[in-house]
C-alpha cells in the first residue's frame, strides 16, 4: 500500500514537466532499435542500470531485446487460458544526444504510452504521464545536461545517455477509460516515441482555423503561433501558406519576442476539402535565430459542416449521407503496436470498402490516423477515453478534463475531424458503489457539461458528441442512441422503424455502432434471418446472417432522407477482455475484416453499396462446402455495384440480373438455383458500360446427412499466405459435421511452429468449429518436423495427430 500511495504522489509531482502537443519541429528521430524490455516491476531505478555482467546474480531478471512500438500484451490479450497482463514494465536503452543547437533543447516525444508512465535519465526522475492515448513530451536538456558531468557518464556510459521508461497498466477506478471497457487497456511504448531537437526559443503549437462559407465563395485563414523561451529572443519567424498545388499564397516575417503571435489572411473560393477531393493546405512555420533554423509544416483544409436540426448532415452546402465505421487500435500479434505501414494499409482498406467517416473509439488515435484521414478524404468523430463504469473523483475528473484539452490541442488542425466526442456509454455503471440513482445522474450530467463547454472554449467550430447517455442526450450537440436492429434488440427488418424512432427523439442524430458479430468461415443454410429476433443470442454468429443483416440496413438508409448518417461497429475484429466465451475467446468479432485485415465476406456487401470503383464479389469464398438435398435450390448472392450481373454454375447461364437496391438482398443480384453433388465452380460476369468483371469460386455440394462428431480428419495444405493444417469433425462413418460448432483445441511439440494467439480464424489455439472446420496455420520459416494436434474440447479422446515434413 505504501507503494501505492508513494507512486500516486510521484504522478502528481511531475505532472508539471510534460507538454501538451507533439512538438513542432522538423528535427526529430523515430526511436525503433536499441531498446531492451522487461515485464514486472524493479526494486527501484537504480536496479535498472545497476552494472552486471551475464551470469552475476545483479543481471537477473533478464532482458529481452524489443522493437518500439511495443505492446506488453502483444500475445496475452487473446490467450484462451489467462487474463491478459496488467501491471508494470519497464524499457530501457542508451542515447547518443548530438543536439545540433546551441542552448537548445532536447525532448522525448510519445505519440502515447499505456497507461501510466514515468521517464528517467540514469536515476533521475524527470517526467511522467498520465493516460494511455494523448500525445506528449517530456524536457530532459537539463537532466542531459547534469548526467554528462558525472563520472558514470564518463567512464560507464562513454558519453552517451541511459535512459528508461516506466509505463503500467495496472487497473485503477480513478483513471480512464474503465476496465469495464469492452477492449483491452493495454500497457507499453505502443505508439512511436521520438528524440527531437528544438533551439532555445522554439515553437510550441500551430493552431490554424480556416473559416469558408457555405457555398466556398469566401475564405478566412486564422494562424495562431505559440513560442516558448521567447524572453529576449533575437529570433525571427516566417509564416508561408501554400494552397494544394504548393503555390505561395500567404507570407509574412515577424520578431518571435511574444508567447503567442497571431496572423490572418482573406481568399476567394479557396479550394475545398472533401472525401471526393480532399483539398489540403499547407502552412510552413520557420524560426531563424543566428545560424539555428526550426522549421514546422501543418497541414490544414477548408469546409464547411452542418448538422441541421431534425435534418441531414450537410458538407460545403451539399447533403452527404455519413458513411462510417469504427476502428480500435488493435492487430493480431502486436496488439495496440501498429505501424505507419500497417496503419496506411488498413485506412486504405477503409476507403476502398467506400467509407466517407469513422467513429475513433473509444479513445484519442495516433496522429497517423487523422493524417490519413485528412489525406484520403474520410471525415472523422474523436473521442475522449471516458468509457463505462461511473464516474470517479477529482482525479479521475482532471483526467478527463486534460485528455479533452490535449486532443483538441493536438488534433484541431484536421479538417478531417468533424465532431469531438465526450464519451461512451457513460450510463453504464459498476466501477463505483454509487448506482444511477438521480443523485448520480446529476453529478455525470454536470461533468458531461462541464466537458461539453471545454470542447466548445478549445473549439468553437465543432460540435459535441456522445453515444449512448440517455439522461444526456440534451446537453451535447449531436446524439447516438442505442439502436442494434437484429442483434441485440428485435430483428434487423425492423431497423427503420427504429431509426426513425431515434432521429425523432433529439433534434440532431448520427446512428453510432450497428452490426453484429460473424464468426469466420461459418455459414448457414435454408434459414429466414428476418425472423430472428437477438441475433446476439438467438442466432448462429454466421457471416450468412450477418450479411444479411447488413445488406438489409444499406438498403434503408437510403431511404431516410433526414439521417446524417452512420457507422456500423466496428471495420475489424479486435480483443476484448469481457468476451472469454466467443467462438474465438476474447474477441469482440464484429469487424467486416478480421483481426490481420483479412476481409470477411461482409466487407464486399459494403463495398458493393458504398464505392465508386466497380466491383464484385460472390458470396462464399470461405465457404467451402455447401449442404443439401439433391433436388434442393439454394441461394447465391452476388455483391456488386454494377448496373448488371450474370450468374453461370457449372458452364450454364443462371441469367442476368439488374441492379434494384429495393430488390434484397444483394440488390437484386440472388439467385436460387440447384448444385451438383461433388464440385461446383460457380462464376459472376458484372457489366457496367465497357467494363467487365468477373469473380468464380468452387463449392462443394454435400447431400449425405450427418450425425454427431466421433473423428478429426487432419490435412495439410498450402496456399500464399504459408503452409496451413485444416481440423474437419466427421461423424462415424467420416461424413463431415457440417453443423458442428464444437470448440477445437490445438497443440504442437514446437510450440513456435504454430501461429497462434492471433485471434483470428487462423490463428487461435482454442476456437469453435465454422461449419464443422478449423483451421491454423504454420509460423513462416517454422523447424520442423514438428506434429500437431487437434481435440475436441469436450471430448478429449476425440484427437488426431499429424506430422508436418
Amino acid at each position: 500500500m505504501k507503494r501505492k500511495i508513494a507512486l500516486s504522489l510521484l504522478f502528481a509531482v511531475c505532472a508539471f514537466v510534460q507538454s501538451l502537443a507533439l512538438i513542432p519541429s522538423d528535427n526529430r528521430q523515430r526511436l525503433h532499435t536499441g531498446w531492451q524490455f522487461l515485464q514486472g516491476d524493479m526494486g527501484g531505478i537504480w536496479e535498472v542500470f545497476r552494472p552486471a555482467k551475464a551470469g552475476q546474480p545483479a543481471s537477473v531478471p533478464l532482458w529481452k531485446s524489443v522493437t518500439l512500438p511495443h505492446c506488453f500484451n502483444e500475445l496475452d490479450g487473446v490467450d484462451p487460458d489467462v487474463n491478459y497482463y496488467e501491471g508494470p514494465g519497464w524499457y530501457r536503452t542508451v542515447l547518443d544526444i548530438d543536439n545540433p543547437y546551441a542552448s537548445g533543447h532536447t525532448f522525448l516525444e510519445f505519440d502515447g504510452a499505456g497507461q501510466k508512465t514515468q521517464v528517467y535519465v540514469y536515476t533521475t526522475l524527470v517526467g511522467s504521464h498520465v493516460g494511455g492515448y494523448d500525445e506528449w513530451s517530456v524536457d530532459l536538456t537539463q537532466a542531459i545536461e547534469d548526467f554528462r558531468k558525472t563520472a558514470v557518464c564518463k567512464d560507464i556510459y562513454k558519453g552517451k545517455i541511459p535512459v528508461a521508461i516506466r509505463c503500467d497498466n495496472t487497473r485503477d477506478l480513478q483513471m480512464i477509460p474503465s476496465d469495464m471497457s469492452d477492449f483491452n487497456i493495454y500497457g507499453g511504448l505502443y505508439r512511436y516515441v521520438s528524440l527531437v531537437y528544438t533551439p532555445k526559443t522554439h515553437i510550441e503549437q500551430v493552431k490554424i482555423v480556416p473559416l469558408v462559407d457555405e457555398k466556398g465563395k469566401k475564405g478566412t485563414t486564422e494562424i495562431a503561433v505559440s513560442l516558448s523561451d521567447y524572453k529576449d529572443s533575437k529570433a525571427v519567424l516566417d509564416v508561408k501558406v501554400k494552397d494544394p498545388a504548393g503555390k505561395e499564397i500567404y507570407s509574412t516575417s515577424v520578431a518571435a519576442n511574444q508567447e503567442k503571435l497571431k496572423f490572418s489572411f482573406e481568399q476567394k473560393k479557396p479550394l475545398l476539402w472533401s472525401p471526393e477531393t480532399p483539398q489540403l493546405y499547407t502552412c510552413e512555420v520557420s524560426l531563424t535565430d543566428g545560424a539555428a533554423v526550426l522549421t514546422s509544416k501543418e497541414r490544414f483544409g477548408f469546409r464547411h459542416i452542418e448538422f441541421r436540426e431534425n435534418g441531414p448532415f450537410f458538407l460545403n452546402g451539399k447533403r452527404v449521407l455519413l458513411r462510417g465505421t469504427h476502428r480500435h487500435e488493435d492487430h493480431a500479434g502486436l496488439a495496440a503496436a501498429m505501424t505507419e505501414e500497417m496503419m496506411a494499409y488498413e485506412m486504405k482498406q477503409i476507403k476502398d470498402m467506400g467509407a466517407n467517416f469513422i467513429r475513433l473509439g473509444h479513445y484519442q488515435q495516433s496522429s497517423i490516423i487523422l493524417h490519413l484521414c485528412d489525406e484520403l478524404g474520410i471525415m472523422a468523430w474523436e473521442e475522449i477515453p471516458w468509457c463505462r463504469g461511473g464516474l470517479g473523483g477529482e482525479t479521475y475528473k482532471e483526467q478527463g478534463r486534460r485528455m479533452l484539452r490535449n486532443m483538441i490541442a493536438q488534433h484541431v488542425n484536421h479538417p478531417s475531424i468533424i465532431l469531438w466526442g465526450m464519451g461512451n456509454e457513460n450510463d453504464w455503471p459498476g466501477d463505483f458503489e454509487a448506482t444511477f440513482s438521480e443523485e448520480n445522474k446529476k453529478d455525470i450530467r454536470a461533468y458531461m457539461a462541464e466537458l461539453v463547454d471545454i470542447s466548445h472554449a478549445e473549439d468553437p467550430t465543432r460540435m459535441t458528441v456522445i453515444r449512448r447517455c440517455d439522461f444526456c442526450k440534451d446537453i451535447v450537440d449531436v446524439y447516438s442512441p442505442s439502436i442494434w436492429a437484429g442483434w441485440y434488440g428485435r430483428r434487423f427488418i425492423d431497423y427503420n422503424e427504429m431509426e426513425t424512432a431515434g432521429m425523432r427523439s433529439v433534434p440532431r442524430f448520427i446512428h453510432a455502432e450497428w452490426g453484429g458479430d460473424s464468426h469466420a468461415g461459418r455459414h448457414a443454410e435454408d434459414q429466414d434471418f428476418t425472423k430472428i429476433v437477438r441475433g446476439d443470442s438467438n442466432g448462429d454468429w454466421s457471416e450468412t446472417y450477418i450479411v444479411h443483416l447488413f445488406d438489409w440496413h444499406l438498403k434503408e438508409q437510403l431511404k431516410l432522407d433526414s439521417l446524417t448518417g452512420a457507422c456500423f461497429w466496428t471495420f475489424k475484429d479486435f480483443s476484448t477482455p469481457l468476451r472469454p466465451n466467443n467462438p474465438i475467446p476474447y474477441m469482440n468479432q464484429k469487424g467486416v475484416v478480421q483481426r490481420d485485415n483479412t476481409p470477411k465476406e461482409s466487407y464486399y456487401v459494403f463495398q458493393s453499396y458504398w464505392s465508386q470503383t466497380p466491383m464484385i464479389h460472390i458470396y462464399g469464398h470461405s465457404w467451402p462446402i455447401r449442404w443439401g438435398k439433391a433436388d434442393d435450390k439454394k441461394e447465391i448472392l452476388v455483391y456488386s455495384n454494377c448496373p448488371e450481373v450474370e450468374l453461370f454454375v457449372n458452364g450454364v447461364s443462371c441469367g442476368k440480373k439488374q441492379r434494384n437496391t429495393e430488390d434484397w438482398p444483394a440488390a437484386g443480384f440472388h439467385w436460387n438455383v440447384p448444385l451438383q453433388e461433388g464440385e461446383n465452380r460457380i462464376e459472376a460476369v458484372a457489366t457496367q458500360g465497357k467494363i467487365q468483371l468477373r469473380d468464380a469460386i468452387t463449392q462443394q455440394y454435400q447431400t449425405a446427412t450427418w450425425g454427431v462428431p466421433a473423428h478429426i480428419l487432419l490435412k495439410q495444405g498450402a496456399d500464399d499466405r504459408g503452409e496451413f493444417v485444416i481440423a474437419q469433425l466427421v461423424d462415424e462413418k467420416g461424413v463431415p459435421c457440417l453443423d458442428s460448432r464444437d470448440f477445437i483445441r490445438w497443440g504442437a511439440t514446437d510450440m513456435d511452429a504454430m501461429l497462434h494467439h492471433q485471434g483470428t480464424a487462423t490463428g487461435s489455439l482454442r476456437i469453435q468449429a465454422a461449419n464443422g472446420r478449423s483451421v491454423i496455420r504454420l509460423t513462416p520459416g517454422a523447424r520442423k518436423p514438428v506434429v500437431f494436434s487437434a481435440m475436441l474440447e469436450k471430448q478429449p479422446h476425440v484427437k488426431s495427430l499429424i506430422t508436418i515434413e
